[in-house]
This record gives structure tokens, C-alpha cells and sequence, in this order.
């Protein structure tokens, strides 16, 4: 099984809704025995917590399930633990790195890595911006260009 784990700040905004977004496509293409999705995040003020409003919002604007969905921090096992671990931003994926040390992990990259035409590196987090939508369209595109990449990686 390929594990995929999303990274945010506080794993309520950005990282459940790329959970949600991969797991909606992961699902949508026959692949939910060969793909788990989890998300987390590297501070641990929101552990406990349901996504934001406008994260489920969203979701649920693109009919997209997330019950059940609780944020939790990220913990060093699951950088051995996951093959993919996604960050959102280049201070999370630092963080990633710092917690990784010299350890061999799976592969850590920014989601905006694959999807080269944004523009930009970091997904923007809506919890100070309040551009769900944008950030949305963002998470898609990278989750759609990831699981092209893991597909083709793991001949899928």
C-alpha cells in the first residue's frame, strides 16, 4: 500500500482538504486498496479538531466527504511510516526536514511541486487569507499531478 500524508500548519485548513480532495479521487479511480491518504500538522494547537468552516465548506461545495476528519500533529514515525509526505508551504517542509534529520524518509515535497505551471511554490493558507476557493482549485491540481506521479512511479 503507497501511504500519502499532507502537511500543514495546524491540520485544519489546507492539509484535510487535500486529504479530503485525494481521497475523493483516489476513490473515484478504483485505487482505495493501493492508496491510504492521511493528513496532520506540524503545530498542535487544533489537535482534536474538525476541519475549518471554510475548509468544509468547500467540501462540501464539491460534494466531497470529510466526516470523521480530526486534526492531529505530525509525529517522526510517519516520515518512515509514509512513502509521500506532502507540505503545503516551504516552512512546513522545512519543519518536515528538521523533524526527518538524516534519516532516510519517503519522498518530502511541497504539493505545488507538481503542478509546475502555478507559479508559485507555497498553497497560500486560507486561515489568514480566507481564499478557500483558490486554495481549492490549487489542492486539486496538485493532488491530480501527484497521483499522476504515483501512478506512473508504481506502474498503477
Amino acid at each position: 500500500m503507497i501511504r500519502v500524508l499532507f502537511v500543514c500548519l495546524g491540520n485544519i485548513c489546507r492539509s484535510p482538504m487535500a486529504e479530503a480532495v485525494m481521497r475523493d479521487i483516489v476513490k473515484s479511480e478504483g485505487l482505495e486498496k493501493e492508496i491510504m491518504v492521511d493528513s496532520a500538522g506540524t503545530g498542535n494547537w487544533h489537535i482534536g479538531n474538525p476541519p475549518h468552516e471554510g475548509t468544509r465548506s468547500i467540501l462540501e461545495k464539491q460534494e466531497i466527504e470529510y466526516e470523521g476528519m480530526k486534526a492531529r500533529q505530525v509525529i517522526q514515525d510517519d516520515l518512515f511510516d509514509f512513502d509521500y509526505i506532502i507540505a503545503m508551504d516551504g516552512e512546513n517542509l522545512g519543519n518536515l526536514h528538521r523533524l526527518a534529520g538524516y534519516n532516510k524518509t519517503g519522498v518530502i515535497k511541497r504539493l505545488l511541486d507538481y503542478v509546475p505551471e502555478a507559479g508559485q511554490d507555497d498553497v497560500p493558507d486560507p486561515y489568514f487569507t480566507g481564499n478557500f476557493e483558490e486554495v481549492y482549485e490549487m489542492v486539486k491540481s496538485g493532488c491530480e499531478n501527484l497521483l499522476n506521479t504515483i501512478k506512473e512511479t508504481h506502474q498503477l
